[in-house]
């Protein structure tokens, strides 16, 4: 669990009855050579299943969710993070959009979640992106 004072939400995927979402912690990041990792945790809601995984993120994996967002409102269909090092996510733009959360390579299990999304979610998650980068100190 990542502590809420300090942690920023980089993706919501929502409608009125199941969302989707990843929160960062923002502070004190493990570093690993170059690179620097954010503890973080995707979290599912719905009436049928809830649960979190946690994962690190990179400053690269944040460059990485940009193209995603790219890919998304382009109507391709997009997985992140790369490498499969830790759990993931694939997100593919249909009516509704269908996000799919696998916690790979740990438990194998993978949890489908359609969202009905707003008008706008797209906009609304690049601006939490952007509050991300801020907060870490990327621009």
């Amino acid at each position: 669990m990542i502590d809420d004072a300090n942690a920023l939400e980089l993706f919501r995927f929502a409608d009125p009855v199941q969302s989707v979402t990843l929160r960062v912690a923002c502070d004190a990041p493990m570093v690993a050579g170059e690179e620097r990792y954010y503890a973080a945790e995707i979290a599912v809601e719905s009436d049928f299943v809830n649960g979190t995984v946690g994962l690190h993120i990179s400053d690269a994996d944040l460059d990485e969710w940009g193209r995603c967002l790219d890919a998304l409102e382009a109507d391709e269909g997009a997985e992140w993070p790369p490498g499969g090092r830790s759990a993931w996510l694939s997100v593919i733009p249909e009516d509704p959009l269908e996000v799919t959360v696998h916690d790979s390579p740990s438990t194998q299990i993978a949890v489908q979640i359609p969202v009905d999304v707003p008008a706008g979610w797209l906009e609304a998650n690049r601006l939490r992106l952007e509050h991300v980068r801020k907060a870490i100190g990327k621009r």
